[in-house]
């Protein structure tokens, strides 16, 4: 493992491509990033002399103080999903292979980039660049979660980008997720005996065909399409095999455009809902409003006239979004080859992401 930290802290910041295959080469999964937070901040605190540097847990902010007018932010997080056969990264031709490739130590290595050239050269704007635990597991454990909590001001500026892999296009705002619980019940009998009872999995019945039949469609935001979904994602019932069941619950999931609100996206799941007979909420999350009209959103865009997708799925933009500041996902990597046993990137993407975020700061 010393042999793999020192790979990350001496690399070449110019071999992008190298510094990557170095931090996917460090098993990262949730909750042991604390070697690669090491070496991460080793490498900054030798490298980026002129940013300050804070370390809160396994969270790391570096940052200019210059008085600029305006600040961007841009963070990624460490961590990864258990391996699946990948945890040994490999280059073949323009394309390197394993574990975090994409989702997101590409994103990583390019702000690693980044800070030193920061350090060597003033960009046109404050910038703020954080490396983060936890975003892989549950909602308790993301670190920009805790930063917000406890060290909101390390985190907060004008603008964010989020590394997450989205082919170095710029994926706008994200869509919200709202889970809900729908209890049905009826009464126990022996299956010899049903008509004694009432049978919870069978009135559950009319619901499931009625969300199996339902499309949500696609809603336009900012001129981008969000396709929506309702999923039933779970369901659980039934006592013995020779029992009438008396409860069964289903979970159903909904993903919504942000022109909704969460209380909007509820009442309208609630209302395909109708016939059960306890309904609770288990979790939501927000959505994020694309913003591409938005300055600094419109100034990104324009860097190199990037193409631009809305986000279909949740991620951090959201904790931004919430807080009124506009953030979109940027980053090398596909998002469709993410958590996946054929995870990768194209090494031209990687250089490529660097060349925009470099021009866009002012260091080109």
């Amino acid at each position: 493992m010393e042999a793999l930290l020192r790979s990350v802290r001496e690399h070449d910041a110019a071999d992008l491509v190298g510094l990557t295959e170095a931090l996917c080469a460090v098993p990262s999964e949730f909750p042991n990033e604390a070697p690669l937070t090491d070496a991460l901040e080793a490498r900054l605190r030798l490298r980026a002399p002129k940013l300050e540097i804070i370390r809160v847990n396994n969270n790391i902010v570096a940052r200019t103080n210059l008085g600029r007018s305006q600040r961007v932010v841009i963070g990624g997080h460490t961590d990864t999903v258990p391996a699946n056969g990948n945890q040994t990264p490999r280059r073949d031709g323009l394309i390197l292979h394993g574990l975090g490739t994409a989702d997101m130590k590409a994103g990583l290595a390019v702000m690693l980039r980044l800070a030193e050239t920061i350090s060597e050269q003033d960009p046109g704007f404050d910038v703020t660049l954080f490396w983060y635990e936890g975003e892989e597991v549950a909602d308790a454990h993301n670190g920009l979660k805790a930063l917000f909590a406890t060290h909101a001001d390390l985190v907060t500026g004008d603008f964010a980008i989020l590394m997450e892999p989205t082919g170095t296009w710029v994926e706008a705002g994200c869509q919200g997720t709202l889970h809900l619980g729908a209890t049905f019940r009826g009464a126990r009998a022996h299956t010899a005996r049903p008509w004694m009872g009432r049978n919870a999995i069978h009135a559950a019945s009319e619901v499931l065909t009625r969300i199996a039949a339902h499309d949500p469609g696609t809603q336009t935001v900012d001129g981008l399409e969000f396709r929506e979904s309702v999923q039933v994602v779970r369901i659980d019932g039934g006592v013995a095999n020779n029992v009438v069941p008396d409860e069964c619950r289903i979970i159903v999931n909904r993903r919504f455009a942000p022109c909704w609100t969460s209380a909007e996206a509820e009442d309208q799941l609630r209302a395909l809902l109708f016939g059960a007979d306890e309904i609770t909420v288990v979790n939501f999350s927000p959505a994020a409003a694309p913003n591409l009209m938005n300055p600094l959103v419109a100034q990104f865009i324009g860097t190199l006239d990037l193409a631009v997708r809305p986000k279909l799925g949740w991620t951090d933009v959201a904790r931004f979004a919430s807080r009124g500041i506009p953030a979109v996902n940027f980053g090398p990597g596909d998002p469709t080859l993410a958590h996946t046993a054929q995870e990768r990137v194209d090494c031209r993407e990687i250089i490529g992401a660097y060349g925009v975020l470099a021009r866009f700061l002012g260091l080109e």
